[in-house]
């Protein structure tokens, strides 16, 4: 492994103008436009996209009701028709060489050389610890309205309260059925704010920690609470506790971070370039929100703006004589 860095690192000529981490819809977006653009371009997969447990995608246009796998499917096919390299593994760390690029190293013990970087590993959902609960994740327990709630709409809601934020799924979600039930779980008490939004909007409250789902013939029936009671429910929303970005390799490489209402994540711009010369982040490793069709816009920008700087940072280098990366 040592011989192989040493070689890299000795090396002036890239094996790829970059390397895409997370083979995602943000990666694989980014991919396809650096493809396009002729760049020599490697994703590397550990194929854990978050939305794995959904049966299918809503809201993405021309795609709605598309399995997320067949989605990936079709745009792992669509790079690889313009010659981007896809390589399932995952990514160990990645470090500057000391030229202006970076050495990726995985997990196999193999590492590539590359010009420049795109981060999109997403993150992960770390969900209340309720029995059941992560078991019926992406089917009859949900977490976005704007994703499920067309299709559960009118049916019989539960709402497990965030312990910052507890009435706003159950305000949001009160859009798509009147039936619905905010379980204050291990949340404190409401504002008088919260409390009455909740009323006006006909939400009702339940008091007391739940202890878990009931579930009959693989269907969601009801929420069980600490002191015995079953309520009657056959959708539940719940929003992670936490959001455990997939961040290791940008902290490796010292990107800045911010604090946002759902922890912290990695400060980008509008393109999505990091605080790393060279290193850019797109879709949820950047924010909890970043749905499908919103990952595929920033990857797209990521990969384009990578692209110009590239260009005008090989134009730059002939016009001064020097060697063009």
């Amino acid at each position: 492994m040592n011989a192989q860095l040493n070689a890299l690192l000795e090396n002036d000529t890239y094996a790829y103008d970059a390397v895409v981490i997370g083979g995602g819809s943000a990666g694989l977006s980014a991919a396809l436009i650096l493809g396009r653009s002729l760049r020599r371009t490697l994703v590397v997969d550990a194929g854990e996209p978050r939305n794995a447990p959904a049966a299918h995608m809503q809201g993405v246009l021309s795609r709605d009701g598309m399995s997320p796998a067949d989605f990936l499917a079709a745009g792992r096919a669509e790079i690889a028709g313009y010659g981007v390299d896809l390589r399932a593994g995952e990514v160990t760390g990645a470090e500057p060489d000391g030229k202006g690029g970076f050495v990726v190293t995985l997990a196999d013990g193999d590492a590539v050389g590359a010009r420049r970087l795109v981060v999109t590993t997403g993150l992960v959902d770390e969900l209340p610890a309720i029995e059941g609960l992560a078991e019926r994740w992406g089917r009859d327990v949900l977490h976005c309205p704007y994703c499920h709630g067309w299709e559960v709409r009118d049916e019989a809601f539960g709402v497990i309260a965030h312990p910052t934020m507890p009435a706003h799924q159950a305000l949001m979600v009160a859009h798509w059925s009147k039936d619905v039930i905010l379980f204050l779980h291990t949340a404190g008490e409401l504002s008088e704010h919260d409390a009455a939004l909740l009323d006006a909007a006909g939400v009702r409250v339940e008091r007391g920690e739940v202890t878990g789902l009931e579930v009959e013939d693989d269907r969601l029936t009801g929420v069980r609470l600490a002191d015995g009671r079953t309520v009657a429910r056959s959708v539940v929303f719940a929003a992670a506790s936490r959001f455990a970005a997939r961040d290791g390799v940008l902290r490796q490489l010292g990107a800045e971070l911010r604090e946002t209402p759902f922890g912290e994540f990695v400060a980008v711009d509008e393109t999505g370039r990091t605080s790393v010369p060279g290193v850019w982040a797109a879709g949820n490793v950047t924010g909890p929100q970043e749905q499908v069709v919103n990952a595929v816009s920033r990857g797209y920008r990521a990969g384009a703006a990578l692209n110009a700087e590239l260009h005008f940072a090989d134009l730059e280098a002939r016009a001064a004589g020097r060697p063009v990366g």
